[in-house]
């Protein structure tokens, strides 16, 4: 479906009105509305409209258990459909920032299919907590397949 392969990592600062600038190439890749959710482990993800609807489909494959119940709650709900203003930013919603801590500085990364947007403090936990235990981690995904 959709050819997406985002990556990078970009610095921006969120205003006091929620406003985040996304750069200007990933704007255009991931056109002109999209959509903005909870992610997984603390941060935001933001997800092109065409990968969004592989994910429902897939969402829709699942079994009625109460783990998927759940975690399509946990998703879905703070799911929210963003355009661009003029300015080239996204309007990132109270409940959203309060979910991934977004204050100020922000950490905006490609992540293959979707953008995550992270707050300064969170992303460098984060590298600071697993970057040690990268190599195994790819050693265990990759086997020997990967040469990195």
């Amino acid at each position: 479906m959709g050819d997406f392969m985002f990556m990078g990592e970009y610095h921006y600062t969120i205003d006091d009105k929620g406003r985040l600038t996304i750069p200007a190439k990933l704007r255009y890749e991931l056109g002109e509305s999209f959509i903005v959710t909870r992610g997984l482990d603390g941060c935001l993800f933001i997800y092109p409209k065409s990968e969004w609807e592989n994910i429902i489909h897939k969402y829709k494959e699942l079994p009625n258990t109460k783990d998927a119940r759940n975690f399509m709650r946990f998703f879905l709900s703070g799911a929210t459909v963003c355009e661009f203003d003029k300015q080239g930013r996204i309007n990132i919603n109270a409940p959203l920032m309060k979910y991934a801590d977004l204050t100020k500085d922000c950490i905006i990364i490609g992540v293959n299919d979707r953008l995550e947007i992270w707050s300064k403090e969170r992303w460098e936990e984060f590298i600071d907590v697993n970057e040690d235990s990268l190599s195994d981690i790819a050693d265990k995904l990759f086997s020997s397949n990967l040469n990195i």
